[in-house]
């Protein structure tokens, strides 16, 4: 890998995995140490033709020909190693066009930061700066849902990207059943959300008790749960 590495995903077959940085996916034996396959390059022959990168990437939990990726323009792409050992061309594009943020700010919160399968196989959840949306692996045209829970930053935008705050990178993951999901915020909050409810509940917890409560509207971008 030429760039920081940003995901690491173990293959159900129990030999492979995958590791990803921001232009390549390489395919690991874990018998061969020196060795791995690039099934994934988006790296242009002229970098200045780059207008995106990778941002995550995670095997599929039962089916170990499928995975998926992520990139900074919010699409999540799903390859199937049985169609191509190169996955340059993916077998589905899940992606969102609707977004309530247009101009400047558009690709910032959109980046995808975090992708994870359900433990079914059946959903992915994709994290980006503002929400989580759920994707059912058998329609790519539309989320299922779109959980908003960082509504308030929205005014707040302009001072999270000048104190770089608006490029952090949240992760978030399903619980057991894949009924709900979890991921971190600021103020060293955390939320647990119901997936399948037609009106999901959204609840919030502190990671650390306050030594008094803060205003409502009070904004603590240095106070972050980034890992779940």
């Amino acid at each position: 890998h030429t760039y920081n590495l940003n995901s690491i995903s173990f293959n159900c077959d129990g030999e492979t995995w995958i590791s990803s940085d921001d232009l390549r996916i390489n395919l690991w034996n874990i018998n061969i140490s020196n060795e791995a396959f690039g099934i994934v390059d988006i790296k242009p022959s002229n970098m200045e033709d780059l207008t995106e990168v990778i941002t995550s990437s995670s095997f599929h939990p039962n089916q170990c020909n499928f995975l998926v990726y992520a990139t900074s323009k919010g699409a999540v792409r799903l390859g199937d190693l049985r169609d191509h050992a190169l996955c340059d061309r993916y077998a589905k594009v899940f992606e969102d066009t609707e977004n309530d943020i247009g101009g400047f700010f558009q690709e910032l919160v959109t980046t995808v930061s975090d992708i994870k399968f359900s433990r079914d196989g059946r959903f992915i959840v994709s994290r980006d700066y503002l929400t989580m949306k759920i994707w059912d692996m058998r329609n790519e045209a539309n989320p299922l849902k779109v959980i908003k829970f960082h509504d308030h930053l929205i005014g707040k935008l302009c001072d999270l990207y000048e104190s770089d705050s608006i490029f952090d990178k949240f992760e978030c993951c399903w619980d057991q059943n894949s009924l709900q999901l979890l991921t971190g915020s600021y103020n060293n909050n955390f939320y647990i959300c119901d997936v399948f409810g037609e009106n999901p509940e959204i609840r919030v917890f502190h990671a650390t008790k306050p030594l008094r409560s803060p205003a409502k509207d009070h904004l603590d971008s240095s106070q972050k749960v980034l890992h779940a």
